[in-house]
């Protein structure tokens, strides 16, 4: 099988089942720029077949940038078709969860209708943890190898079932602002929500809830049934409102070093100098372009990351986890 994905979650998880971007009966023979993961794992060899119309230059201007071309109708990526047909790809990943974060999805169903293999498309569209790790299974399924990835996802699980055991449940839980990005604010959303509230926080700005038909939806179970909903734009004075105990800084898409510059402009505003969690040194940034933000097999890192860092139990924090805390 020849394997196409556009989306660098996509391609973490098709490696964690396949191992290497060249294994024999599932080879992933062409990505999108941003897949850039698992390392060592054959990467740099796979041809790349998409690019990014805008540069980061700061949070205001990307914020600028991509509201201009999707009011406009313009899609933020472009796609090698000629590549992709030199590919002869069997299968397509890639997804419509967000028009900002990938190649969107009829650009990749109107460039596939050309080709001459006919590739199935596989669209991913995970909005909880529980999502993500389904996505794994149904990459397993359409590659024929799916028992592999059902072993992959059960060791998943069984991470975040041994990370949550830290996380006590009688304990006063910490209000948290975890900003997806910093001017424009927006505080995260989708999985991100359910990974805090199980580790143990409060994220009032844009909790999970559960669905009419799950009551309360408590317990161990019922915590799978509640979710949040997409990323949404927060004024200044709404955050400073909650007074939160603990901030987390994780653009979309930054890198660490690109984060911690955008936190650092941050400190040029009154309302942030104040936030409790600024006074008492309680800020994190996080590597967005690694972390959170992308919906695969990482996401366990990042829970791991967050209980230990919610809970004061640094033993939990996986090694070499890219974040600083901010003094």
């Amino acid at each position: 099988m020849r394997i196409v994905s556009l989306l660098p979650s996509a391609t973490e998880s098709l490696l964690a089942i396949t191992g290497r971007a060249d294994c024999p009966g599932a080879a992933l023979v062409g990505r999108s720029h941003e897949c850039d993961f698992p390392l060592g794992a054959g990467l740099e060899d796979v041809p790349v077949l998409t690019a990014a119309r805008t540069a980061f230059e700061s949070s205001a201007q990307i914020d600028r940038a991509v509201s201009a071309q999707l009011a406009d109708g313009q899609s933020l990526y472009t796609l090698n078709v000629e590549l992709l047909a030199q590919l002869k790809p069997d299968l397509i990943i890639t997804q419509d969860l967000c028009r900002v974060c990938s190649i969107d999805l009829n650009a990749v169903r109107v460039a596939a209708a050309r080709l001459s293999s006919h590739p199935e498309i596989l669209s991913l569209n995970p909005t909880t943890i529980e999502g993500v790790l389904d996505d794994v299974l149904e990459i397993g399924r359409a590659t024929g190898l799916f028992d592999v990835a059902a072993a992959r996802v059960a060791a998943l699980r069984e991470r975040l079932y041994r990370a949550e055991e830290f996380v006590t449940p009688f304990a006063a839980a910490p209000t948290v602002v975890f900003l997806e990005w910093t001017d424009p604010l927006f505080v995260g959303g989708h999985w991100t929500p359910q990974l805090i509230e199980r580790a143990g926080g409060l994220h009032p700005l844009n909790p999970t809830a559960a669905p009419e038909s799950a009551g309360a939806a408590a317990g161990p179970i019922g915590q799978t049934l509640r979710a949040a909903g997409p990323s949404i734009r927060i004024p200044a004075e709404v955050v400073a409102a909650i007074r939160p105990d603990r901030v987390i800084v994780c653009p979309c898409g930054l890198s660490l070093e690109d984060a911690w510059r955008e936190t650092q402009l941050l400190s040029r505003h009154a309302w942030w100098r104040d936030l409790p969690a600024v006074r008492a040194g309680r800020v994190a940034v996080v590597d967005g372009n690694q972390m959170f933000n992308r919906p695969g097999p990482r996401l366990v890192d990042a829970f791991e990351w967050l209980v230990g860092w919610l809970n004061d139990r640094p033993g939990t924090i996986p090694a070499e986890f890219p974040w600083r805390t901010l003094a």
